[in-house]
């Protein structure tokens, strides 16, 4: 595990939430082991007692750790859980080489989510040797069978022509703020392609360096939505209340979770290199 950095901003609680969430990413702290105590947690990182129980309370809320009365706090033994993507993905940027592929809707979660770690690359604290980002969303061209119209579930050129003005906001947001990286030479192979294919995903899909994958359905909810003057009820799929359930896995892993890694990532090459459309931003 790590110690803490004297010139990091972030304060302490956070530092030690990273430390020990890194240690459990890379399997330092193993599924099902138990922390060392708040004592010596406190000891370790020179900090308060108050400070490392902040710290387990972001980790229990992210799904990585349990707390067992009277027998301390331990890894959490499954790797399926509801869980957050952010400091994942705040993990990811810190390896040398990045792979970070998405399929969904609009993208608006991961441009939130990819923030900070490129903020932190323009600033010198982080700095990947690579970085490679591939984004695949549906083709707002072509007629969708959802979202529908509500009331005979017609597709609406409307709504597609409004879906489209979401994605363009946050696909070519990402793609044009990694590939700045590498224009500025702060990353020497920074690349970010967006791509189109023809059908509407019923799932958000985000594949971390091949070794995580994180996999959350839309629900489908009655939403009304002003349409050509008119306020007009679809059949909407809704990102934001999507549960993302996390797997990882490690090379040669063929576990349920591993298999479940290597096959979404199967399915994501094969799209993308099949009917994956390319467009430019």
């Amino acid at each position: 595990m790590q110690e803490l950095d004297p010139d990091d901003p972030r304060p302490p609680y956070q530092q030690v939430a990273n430390a020990l969430r890194a240690a459990i990413l890379t399997r330092t702290l193993t599924p099902g082991e138990k922390l060392p105590s708040g004592a010596e947690l406190a000891k370790r990182y020179s900090v308060a007692r108050m400070t490392v129980q902040q710290a387990i309370r972001i980790l229990r809320d992210e799904g990585l750790v349990v707390s067992r009365q009277g027998s301390g706090v331990f890894v959490r033994e499954r790797t399926e859980r509801p869980i957050g993507l952010r400091p994942h993905l705040e993990h990811a940027f810190e390896q040398d080489n990045v792979t970070l592929d998405f399929a969904g809707f609009s993208g608006e979660t991961l441009h939130g989510a990819i923030t900070e770690p490129l903020d932190k690359i323009r600033v010198g604290r982080l700095r990947p040797d690579s970085i490679r980002v591939r984004l695949l969303v549906p083709d707002t061209e072509m007629p969708w069978s959802l979202p529908a119209k509500v009331e005979d579930l017609s597709d609406s050129p409307a709504f597609r022509k409004r879906a489209a003005g979401i994605m363009q906001r946050h696909t070519h947001a990402i793609v044009e703020s990694v590939n700045e990286l590498g224009r500025r030479g702060l990353i020497a192979d920074a690349t970010a392609e967006l791509r189109v294919y023809p059908a509407v995903p019923l799932f958000k899909l985000y594949l971390i360096n091949q070794l995580e994958a994180f996999f959350g359905y839309y629900p489908v909810q009655e939403h009304t939505v002003p349409l050509d003057g008119e306020d007009t009820p679809m059949w909407d799929l809704m990102g934001k209340d999507a549960t993302l359930l996390h797997y990882a896995t490690e090379p040669g892993d063929e576990s349920l979770s591993g298999i479940f890694v290597q096959q979404s990532q199967m399915w994501f090459d094969s799209v993308w290199s099949t009917v994956g459309r390319e467009v430019s931003p």
